[in-house]
């Protein structure tokens, strides 16, 4: 049975929602650093500390994963900072 969503990997980077780690003060220049973007299609792209197998064992009913999925946390200060950068619909 096909997706109802499907994850388009051809879509580029178009542009950051909020502000970066560093200038969030959660990173110190290095390459490892949580972000959100938005994709050229219009999907989002979080960057984050992958928590998959942390987080599996414990989800809430009615959650789950999948085999090629990831749950990635990010600092909550980046997403109160893109929010402004979010469209309501």
């Amino acid at each position: 049975m096909a997706r109802p969503w499907e994850a388009d990997a051809s879509s580029e980077l178009r542009r950051r929602l909020g502000r970066s780690a560093l200038e969030l003060g959660d990173t110190t220049a290095s390459p490892s650093c949580p972000d959100i973007w938005e994709l050229s299609n219009g999907d989002i792209a979080i960057i984050g500390r992958d928590l998959t197998e942390s987080y599996r064992g414990r989800l809430p009913a009615g959650v789950s994963i999948a085999r090629d999925e990831r749950l990635v946390v990010i600092p909550r200060k980046m997403l109160v900072a893109a929010k402004p950068d979010i469209p309501d619909a």
